[in-house]
């Protein structure tokens, strides 16, 4: 054996004993139906090329973590299964919330409504319209009160999608749990907090780029001294793909946009170490089963030679590139939306075989409407059964070792560093942005794929070939026009029963610290939100103080 391969595997076996001494494997012994033993791991034989395989594919649990970032993967826990849900008031999204951890569920995942996510009220003249459409609509912390009622946030791990209020909807969190008695050392979750795929690809930006930069580092920073288990930035990917990008273009300008989150925290002062941990990502799962695989096992790699190389992290964990995955939206049809039952259920396998931490499986209806409770649970139960009843979960990376997705795996790592040392040359992903390049990239790469579908070059089933002349969609989720007009009033409520003289304070506070650029605004707006100030407030204090970005 190799003298080097022989270390790592013995580096491994040490790191599966520590796991199991905290997370015992879930079974004694794993075996088929056929009785056959199924291996933790398997590798290349003592006369393969153990020199390469130690070079770029190796361990799981070690560098370059190609195989996955546990040594042990799902043997000894699943993934994170989570819905994301949020529609309507607080009130309907905690019961679907409530429904989902009953089913099985095991963390949340909140979508806010559109005025949310742009920083204005539900009374605003400007959300007229959108309250509670696309998600749920949080104007106060007495709405965030509500939306987690009776949900023990010492045990849920909750991810947030939202990007330029991202600091306010945190602070809400972490008063809820200080309300809950559970203190905030010791929440879990995950923020998006990733603004520049906003300017690229998604469009829920408030300020400009400069300034949100400063609020991520600074949600950087407070997170790493008074909420130590948070992960701080979910780098995006998923809208990227959304939008039309290649796989190649999502990997590569999703890890461009985490340079540049890095790059900007270290000018800040703060020490690679300090924050890198935390960072995670959040990736799309389209149709091609063995082009999604490699992809999530090309950008482990890439992200992780990366930090050692280029910034020179110590700790292993900031070599990790830990991500959630979510289906691929734009992949579903309207037509005939039962087929969508099994692009999602491909797309989620693609994840689980590409070593992801957490999933969202998209419902069925959800290119028609918010998914009914049937589909979310159809949804559910998709990665329940390929967690439970499929085998994938036995050994680690089983797809490891396959001429083509090794082959596939490493051509996408070409790709995206020729991507990456391109977007380098140009000053990096903020100049990138700002100058409209991976916006270019991705409307060409859209543009491309439509005529290819009216061509039918490709084909999508039920949209361009073998199409039903007649569909009828029942049973599709409403959400109530009445509840704008509900918020509203309990929006108003709120402002009459604070304290408006103290409200009035804490947001004078807020922006007398967002001038200075060496004050972290964080415990200003912790302390605006325990007021009671709402959303719009805060973020009209800082749209003051900071301008709004109005595109490239």
């Amino acid at each position: 054996m190799d003298e080097k391969f022989r270390k790592q595997y013995e580096r491994w076996q040490d790191a599966v004993d520590q796991t199991n001494e905290r997370f015992p494997e879930r079974k004694e012994q794993f075996t088929n139906h056929s009785g056959i033993e199924i291996d933790r791991l398997y590798m290349p034989d003592e006369q393969g090329q153990t020199d390469d395989y130690a070079e770029n594919i190796g361990f799981p649990g070690q560098f370059p973590f190609t195989r996955g970032i546990q040594p042990s993967m799902y043997r000894n826990r699943f993934w994170t299964m989570r819905q994301y849900a949020g529609f309507g008031s607080a009130e309907e999204t905690n019961e679907r919330f409530r429904y989902l951890l009953d089913q099985g569920q095991t963390g949340l995942s909140v979508a806010f409504d559109l005025p949310t996510q742009i920083g204005y009220d539900s009374d605003d003249f400007m959300s007229e319209g959108e309250v509670g459409k696309v998600g749920v609509a949080i104007d106060s912390l007495k709405d965030m009160e509500i939306l987690l009622d009776s949900i023990p946030l010492d045990r849920v791990s909750t991810s947030m999608t939202i990007n330029a209020p991202a600091s306010v909807l945190l602070c809400m969190y972490i008063a809820v749990a200080e309300k809950q008695g559970v203190p905030k050392e010791k929440i879990t979750g995950t923020i998006q907090n990733d603004i520049l795929k906003e300017y690229i690809a998604r469009g829920t930006y408030i300020y400009p780029p400069k300034p949100s930069m400063r609020l991520i580092t600074n949600i950087f920073e407070y997170c790493a001294e008074e909420v130590p288990k948070f992960n701080t930035i979910s780098i995006s990917g998923y809208h990227i793909r959304e939008a039309g990008s290649t796989a190649v273009q999502e990997v590569a300008f999703t890890l461009a946009n985490g340079m540049a989150y890095v790059d900007a925290a270290l000018e800040s002062g703060l020490e690679i170490d300090q924050f890198a941990p935390r960072l995670a990502f959040f990736f799309n799962a389209h149709n091609n089963f063995f082009e999604e695989t490699a992809k999530f096992r090309a950008a482990r790699r890439i992200w992780a030679k990366l930090m050692r190389e280029k910034y020179q992290a110590q700790n292993e964990k900031s070599l990790r590139l830990r991500f959630h995955t979510q289906t691929g939206g734009s992949t579903l049809t309207a037509q005939q939306p039962d087929n969508n039952v099994v692009r999602v259920a491909l797309q989620a396998l693609s994840a689980v075989l590409g070593g992801t931490q957490s999933l969202h499986t998209n419902s069925r209806d959800e290119a028609l409407a918010l998914p009914t409770e049937e589909s979310a649970r159809i949804a559910l139960r998709t990665q329940q059964i390929i967690a439970h009843e499929s085998g994938v979960a036995d050994t680690v990376d089983p797809l490891a070792g396959s001429y083509y997705v090794e082959e596939m795996t490493d051509q996408i790592e070409k790709e995206v560093m020729a991507y990456i040392d391109r977007i380098e040359e140009m000053g990096g992903a903020v100049q990138a942005v700002e100058e409209g390049y991976m916006q270019r990239e991705i409307h060409q790469t859209a543009y491309e794929t439509q005529k290819k579908i009216e061509s039918k070059e490709d084909i999508i089933v039920g949209l361009n070939e073998f199409q039903l002349e007649e569909e009828v969609h029942e049973d599709l989720l409403r959400v109530d026009d009445a509840l704008e007009k509900r918020q509203v009033e309990k929006t108003q409520q709120v402002r009459k029963e604070r304290d408006q003289s103290t409200v009035d304070s804490k947001l004078d506070d807020l922006k007398q610290a967002a001038q200075d650029e060496t004050i972290n605004v964080m415990p200003y707006i912790l302390e605006c939100v325990k007021s009671y100030a709402t959303v719009g407030e805060i973020c009209h204090t800082l749209r003051d103080e900071f301008g709004e970005y109005t595109g490239v």
